[in-house]
């Protein structure tokens, strides 16, 4: 075996900003966008950014989450090229910000529903804005546990009215609890931008409401007006929603990255139906609030984020930085 086959394939040099942007498109909490890659002959490295962690994440669960997603982007664009993406999560424990090693092997060409998650990654959006209405796609329920399965996760759809409320209740007092909390308000203002802002990251005005939704429908979301009156995405009652709860067998960092993957081949799989996702992270902040979902559920593992899904229009996705301030120094 000759050692450019024992080392991976070489990474393409005209590709590279191709493959960090696709990755960092990925959705991230606060739009905080925590990873660094570093790019060597053989290898892309992933690297988790601790300087846009959030202070009230002290494990950096939500930041491993993220950088997930980013990963699996990263894997996706490298099926674009050709090749088969091979991951090694969490090399080297003695380095706890490098989350990922990704070689390149020989593989088939792209699968259709490949294809078709890569083509929806430009419009794929976290949606905070009321839902058109309409049943989901015959066959993605199904086609999204899938999703989740081949990633480590498990998703479970929550189906009965009872179900809905318990979450509902579990979800109301998590945030009140937030709301309450100064470091999750000083949070909020760190990462949310005013209109007209040029801000590559962060959550524009454009993506929240100036107040909080009282569709009943919808489970509560993160307020990120906080009483300015700046938002300006539209409010209103949803007619139908899906929802879901995405769930990992243990609470440790391999599982918060696996969940990280699983979560964006499930919204891209589902925004290639032109079907969107709200993404709930703030009640599950807290193990505590993560045991009582479990509980209130009857759920068989740990829940790392709470979705709800539904047919919408089409937005503009929030900013990204360029791949080339993905570039860990």
């Amino acid at each position: 075996m000759d050692s450019t086959h024992q080392r991976g394939l070489i990474i393409p040099a005209d590709q590279v900003e191709y493959l960090l942007s696709t990755a960092g498109r990925a959705p991230s909490v606060h739009n905080t966008q925590p990873w660094q890659f570093r790019v060597s002959a053989d290898k892309i490295e992933l690297f988790a950014d601790p300087s846009r962690k959030l202070r009230l994440d002290p494990l950096g669960r939500e930041m491993l989450l993220s950088c997930g997603a980013a990963l699996f982007g990263l894997r996706l664009a490298i099926r674009s090229l050709g090749y088969l993406p091979e991951v090694k999560l969490l090399p080297d424990l003695s380095q706890l910000r490098l989350l990922a090693t990704v070689s390149l092997r020989p593989g088939p060409p792209m699968a259709d529903i490949e294809r078709a998650m890569l083509d929806s990654v430009p419009h794929r959006h976290t949606h905070r804005g009321p839902f058109a209405g309409g049943p989901l796609p015959d066959g993605l329920v199904v086609g999204l546990q899938q999703d989740a399965l081949a990633e480590g996760a498990t998703l479970a759809f929550v189906r009965k009215q009872i179900e809905f409320s318990r979450l509902a209740d579990v979800v109301s007092r998590a945030k009140v609890a937030a709301d309450a909390y100064p470091t999750a308000q000083s949070e909020i203002w760190r990462w949310s931008r005013a209109p007209g802002s040029l801000a590559r990251d962060g959550v524009p005005a454009w993506a929240f409401s100036s107040g909080p939704s009282e569709d009943p429908k919808r489970l509560r979301q993160r307020d990120f007006d906080l009483g300015r009156g700046m938002g300006s995405a539209p409010s209103g009652e949803s007619d139908l929603t899906a929802t879901a709860v995405l769930l990992t067998f243990g609470d440790r960092r391999r599982h918060w990255l696996e969940a990280g993957q699983a979560l964006q081949r499930i919204l891209l799989h589902a925004a290639s139906k032109w079907v969107y996702a709200s993404i709930y992270t703030q009640p599950l902040e807290w193990v505590s609030y993560r045991d009582q979902v479990a509980k209130s559920l009857s759920l068989p593992g740990t829940p790392q984020v709470l979705l709800q899904l539904g047919r919408a229009d089409v937005t503009k996705p929030t900013s990204r930085r360029p791949a080339k301030d993905l570039l860990r120094p």
